[in-house]
């Protein structure tokens, strides 16, 4: 791996432990064992940097859930897939990223919430569609608002006035969150499929 993705590497990791603002520039430096002047080399300053990381991981999520929709059996299983690729992700990461973003990076969190209302958006349309035409969801749901109440529910579990980390796990809020979304627009040919991907689930992860 070059240096430039070593401190791309490195400082996404810090961030999504302790959260952008906590995160200094000496600090990726020592941890890293480089100089400033290093860092310097590939990154004008933080906000850059910041720039850099969201890009990489704006493109990882959008092949992520390309290839998710690819390999999944049906629109539920499709959520499910994600599900347990979100569990793995929240593991270690910090809810104030989002609020870290919003108020330090405001360019960056731009980008952030142009990739959510667009690509996200078409993202959990396709499926509400596509889980029509199965018959695993409600005929009669409207697509356009039901993605809109995913979107926001999603980030959701970021604002720490509603769910602090020190009360909330994000993983689970983020479960519970879902699992009310889903039965609310499944049939009774759907829910048969939540059952069967839950004890898949279960008996994967315990």
């Amino acid at each position: 791996m070059d240096v430039k993705n070593r401190i791309l590497t490195c400082a996404e990791d810090l961030y999504r432990k302790i959260g952008f603002r906590a995160v200094t520039m000496d600090q990726l430096s020592s941890q890293m064992g480089i100089s400033k002047k290093t860092i310097y080399q590939f990154f004008t300053d933080k906000d850059e940097l910041v720039d850099a990381i969201m890009d990489s991981e704006i493109n990882k999520r959008q092949k992520d859930c390309s290839l998710i929709h690819e390999e999944a059996e049906n629109a539920i299983h499709e959520i499910f897939i994600t599900m347990n690729m979100l569990t793995e992700d929240f593991q270690e990461i910090n809810p104030i990223v989002i609020h870290d973003l919003r108020k330090f990076h405001p360019m960056t969190f731009d980008k952030f919430q142009r990739h959510k209302n667009e690509f996200l958006y078409q993202v959990i349309s396709k499926n509400l569609q596509r889980g029509k035409e199965e018959g695993l969801y409600r005929s009669e749901i409207d697509v356009d608002v039901l993605t809109k109440l995913r979107l926001e529910t999603a980030m959701m579990v970021f604002d720490q006035d509603i769910f602090p980390s020190d009360k909330y796990n994000i993983v689970r809020v983020t479960a519970v969150i879902m699992d009310h979304f889903l039965h609310g627009v499944v049939t009774k040919k759907g829910l048969q499929f939540i059952d069967k991907y839950k004890k898949e689930t279960i008996n994967k992860y315990g």
